[in-house]
């Protein structure tokens, strides 16, 4: 049995706990390797050597830094094919999916590897007589990012290329779910000539994460999750004095105006609902209709499409979905498409009982498609975190509007319609963080910042873009004069002013 140890201080090093968790293959369900399980005392070591790599690589140059990332990026193009069958071999993504994982994180590199101009501080030129005021942007220290499983790739690369590129030592707590593609990105860091000890990836479970949440040594935790742990981490870890970013779940909505283009918002939201099994917080699981003609006629072409689906092995190139990632994962995804159903919900379609021939034992389920979903019920407060697409009829606009502003969760929504003006007030006065005009999916690309409101974010700053290099770096401002010769102040005993 294939056995996966943490990487610290540059070296594998294998787990000393005696505790290890299963990396199932989520294809047939067949255990495929062992991930041990970090003790606090392994996290004080991998702590230890972030410490100790910290000083040296603040203190290079941001632009050695910058190519070191510009060598990672090159190396990652290399190995996408490598990091995708890896990716889709834990997760169950189909290897299409996998190779976008990845190339997200790419995209993330790539922006840090602008971390010269990015740096930068302020600076004015006489603030005062003979005096001039200048900021700098520094690290913060030994920080750490914990990922989930859903995008074991991208998120890694989120929080770490951007953190390291700042001049900060890095600790990454992937998902024990998937953990051989975090692995491999520290591997490819470093022989893009990352100092050891600069990137360190320890696996485990609440015990490395509480290990991190109280270590006095790390600065600052970012963290992707279910909003009840994004809400745990963002209170421990400022209460032990942290600087934490902790973004939660997700319930988006796609608002389907009629004067839309119903075919092309139907293929948009058929991929944003099912594809990735709909293990995305930013699906897209909610559809509004507004008026009844719009909401039959897209709920009549959805399950034409949805039924067109087909779903297999994550190695198949003609599969659109794979399994989900665990049998827990797909029973709590059936309980809440029985939870819809007792609700009183229109199941139109059920993906429940879906079996491949010659694996029956994976973690498979169908396109699933709720009509008639009211916002009283639990299964549509809740996050499914699966293929299930629910639709919600609404009469005017601002019904429909109110329904992602009201709801406890606030990452993403989208409008799909021909009227600019309504998109733009859509856009603006819409209560969640990103949104999408004809766009099912609105991530930002790499040089904007990620980040949902309400329940989907605990903290100030959002992942990525400027965001990400301010959350991980701080402020130092500087004010200097150089007086002439003997020259003393006659007001050394007053607070300074520059007027």
């Amino acid at each position: 049995m294939r056995e996966i140890h943490h990487l610290i201080g540059g070296r594998q090093v294998e787990g000393q706990s005696g505790r290890f968790g299963d990396v199932y293959n989520p294809n047939t369900g067949e255990v495929q390797a062992r991930v041990a399980l970090a003790s606090a005392a392994e996290m004080d070591s991998a702590v230890a050597n972030a410490r100790a790599a910290f000083p040296a690589w603040a203190a290079t140059n941001p632009q050695r830094r910058a190519r070191v990332m510009f060598e990672f990026k090159r190396l990652l193009e290399a190995h996408i094919d490598e990091l995708a069958a890896l990716l889709s071999a834990e997760h169950g993504k189909v290897i299409a999916d996998s190779r976008g994982d990845v190339q997200r994180g790419i995209d993330v590199v790539e922006f840090a590897c602008g971390i010269p101009h990015l740096q930068k501080g302020e600076y004015t030129d006489a603030a005062g007589p003979g005096i001039d005021v200048y900021s700098m942007r520094q690290p913060l220290g030994v920080v750490a990012g914990i990922t989930p499983f859903n995008f074991p790739a991208m998120i890694p690369c989120w929080m770490a290329a951007v953190a390291i590129a700042c001049g900060n030592t890095f600790i990454l707590k992937p998902s024990e779910k998937d953990p051989s593609v975090p692995m491999r990105l520290a591997e490819l860091l470093l022989e893009a000539g990352a100092p050891e000890g600069v990137l360190n990836v320890v696996h485990g479970d609440k015990v490395a994460v509480d290990a991190i949440l109280r270590h006095p040594d790390i600065k600052a935790v970012s963290f992707v999750g279910s909003s009840d742990i994004a809400q745990y981490v963002y209170a421990t870890g400022t209460a032990h004095g942290k600087r934490v970013q902790a973004m939660g779940g997700a319930k988006n909505h796609g608002i389907i105006m009629p004067d839309c283009n119903m075919a092309q918002a139907v293929k948009d939201i058929v991929g944003a609902a099912y594809g990735s099994a709909g293990e995305r917080c930013m699906a897209l699981p909610v559809a509004v209709t507004v008026g009844q003609k719009t909401g039959d006629e897209f709920v009549e072409r959805m399950l034409e499409a949805a039924r067109g689906l087909k779903v297999g092995l994550s190695t198949d190139p003609e599969a659109h979905y794979g399994p989900v990632v665990s049998a827990a994962h797909k029973a709590k995804i059936e309980h809440y498409i029985q939870m819809g159903v007792d609700e009183g919900a229109d199941l139109r379609l059920d993906g429940r009982g879906l079996q491949l021939q010659g694996a029956e034992q994976g973690y498979f389920i169908g396109p699933s498609l709720f009509d008639h979903v009211r916002p009283d019920m639990t299964s549509y407060q809740d996050e499914i975190f699966g293929p299930v697409l629910q639709v919600v009829r609404a009469e005017t606009l601002e019904e429909a509007a109110a329904l992602p502003s009201n709801h406890q969760y606030g990452n993403g929504c989208a409008i799909f319609t021909s009227n600019g003006r309504a998109a733009r007030e859509f856009a603006a006065q819409v209560n969640v963080g990103m949104v999408g005009v004809n766009v099912p999916i609105p991530v930002p690309v790499s040089y904007h910042t990620f980040g949902g409101w309400k329940r989907s974010a605990f903290g100030d700053t959002n992942q990525h873009g400027p965001e990400g290099v301010r959350f991980w770096t701080k402020i130092k401002t500087v004010t200097q004069r150089w007086p002439e010769g003997d020259e003393i102040g006659d007001q050394a005993f007053i607070i300074p002013t520059m007027g």
